[in-house]
């Protein structure tokens, strides 16, 4: 991921910034840390360095948000705030994966294998609108499995196929990945 990032990012900057992945266990560790993670990165010396930090949580999977927030941007909107406020730092973004970072790929349909992309639905046009019902990954492990015989491996499968990304794609179709990259630029220029 932060290879892909860079791509996008790095040419549009006078000199490269680095990207630092602070992993956590799963979203809710994540919910329940990332206050402390942005602290700890963005104060004393290590952070003097530092242009920002960004939060990057698939939609799909958490469970924290109000039952009444049914949609999309309505979960987008209600997470993101609840989560910029919690950790309450000027140079913190929150963003999420639409509805996970597999709707990127479906971005650049060629990168799948024939019978893959062949079997793709009309709806992969527009990634993000691939819903809460069977979210990309599980399409990807559906269509993977019927037209492959084999299963989609996020960590093999997905890192070869985000290395083939191009991150300008992502941005033309995935208005919500659009919406992390202009911040990511935002502030390695502000």
């Amino acid at each position: 991921m932060p290879k892909l990032l860079k791509r996008w990012l790095d040419p549009q900057l006078e000199q490269p910034i680095g990207i630092k992945v602070v992993r956590f266990d799963g979203w809710r560790d994540y919910y329940d840390e990332i206050h402390k993670k942005v602290r700890l990165n963005l104060s004393g010396k290590s952070g003097a360095d530092v242009v920002g930090a960004f939060g990057l949580l698939d939609l799909y999977g958490p469970t924290f948000y109000p039952p009444h927030r049914t949609t999309v941007e309505d979960r987008y909107a209600w997470a993101k705030a609840d989560i910029e406020e919690k950790v309450g730092h000027p140079l913190f973004r929150q963003h999420f994966a639409v509805h996970e970072t597999e709707a990127w790929l479906l971005s650049e349909p060629s990168l799948f294998p024939q019978p893959v992309r062949a079997a793709l639905p009309g709806r992969c046009d527009r990634p993000e609108t691939v819903n809460f019902d069977e979210p990309p990954a599980k399409l990807l492990e559906r269509l993977y499995r019927d037209k492959l015989r084999r299963s989609y491996k996020k960590v093999t499968d997905g890192a070869n196929l985000f290395g083939r990304l191009d991150p300008q794609v992502i941005r033309s179709k995935c208005p919500h990945a659009r919406e992390l990259l202009d911040d990511m630029l935002e502030l390695a220029t502000g």
